[in-house]
């Protein structure tokens, strides 16, 4: 039987496997496009349409409408250096989203408005006057 010498010290060995970890499992989730959350509500007035992109500036943002389809799109990337004397390490950072939303003919299309402040996208699609029904109403029998 042969004796085999172990020459990893445990320290080094959990080095490597976070290593192995970081190149895996973080690595692959940055490579993933971001797809932001989205919340839409109705009120009697309208509906607005909450988008999640902390980290983002205004001016990331594109907002069309073609027809009755609004699409909220943005591209990001971002470089950074960091310089020591041993090594040199630059990293890129590449981020992409292109979301559609087919809009109901009771909005008024003339009338949208869009704010972006603490992280949150907010579009304000107001229906049109002649859209605006009482939701809750009795309805009688004939």
């Amino acid at each position: 039987m042969n004796l085999i010498r172990f020459n990893h010290h445990p320290v080094s060995m959990l080095s490597e496997m976070m290593e192995d970890f970081d190149r895996n499992w973080l690595r692959s989730s940055e490579a993933r496009p971001m797809m932001p959350a989205v919340n839409i509500s109705e009120n009697e007035d309208g509906f607005v349409l909450e988008l999640a992109a902390p980290g983002m500036q205004k001016a990331d943002f594109q907002i069309n409408l073609d027809n009755q389809v609004l699409t909220i799109s943005s591209e990001k990337q971002d470089e950074s250096e960091e310089k020591n004397e041993k090594y040199s390490r630059r990293e890129f950072c590449y981020s992409s989203f292109n979301r559609s939303f087919t809009l109901p003919k009771s909005i008024n299309f003339d009338k949208i408005k869009a704010d972006y402040k603490d992280g949150v996208l907010k579009v304000n699609l107001p229906k049109r006057e002649d859209a605006k029904v009482a939701l809750n109403r009795q309805i009688e029998i004939a």
